[in-house]
């Protein structure tokens, strides 16, 4: 149970810390619109915050560990996806691959287990 709930928080806060400096440095936003995705980067990022914080929420909630672990494993893969047509190295790819690693592992445990 443990080793669960550090990599909730784990995640949470690196998706918070991720969000929060796109609107503090303006690579983030450069980086959006090299992805060709300057016109959901917004969205992106909000759907990250709500995700983080269903994450937290879940610790005490079930079900919104399931929905937010699910949904930012899609984010990621479609992130990996995106890098991945863009050609950009493993290096740089590597984040994506480890947090829809990540999030699917919490996925998985939230879906086996009733309670944390």
């Amino acid at each position: 149970m443990y080793l669960v709930t550090g990599c909730i928080w784990l995640s949470s806060l690196s998706f918070l810390a991720y969000s929060f400096s796109y609107f503090q440095w303006p690579h983030m936003k450069k980086e959006f619109k090299r992805f060709g995705l300057e016109k959901v980067g917004l969205l992106t990022i909000l759907l990250e915050i709500i995700g983080s914080i269903g994450l937290l929420i879940g610790l005490e909630f079930p079900f919104f560990l399931l929905i937010s672990s699910l949904g930012l494993a899609l984010l990621m893969l479609a992130g990996l996806i995106v890098r991945i047509k863009l050609k950009d190295s493993v290096w740089v790819s590597l984040p994506a691959v480890f947090y829809l690693f990540l999030n699917a592992y919490i996925f998985l445990i939230a879906i086996s287990t009733d309670t944390l």
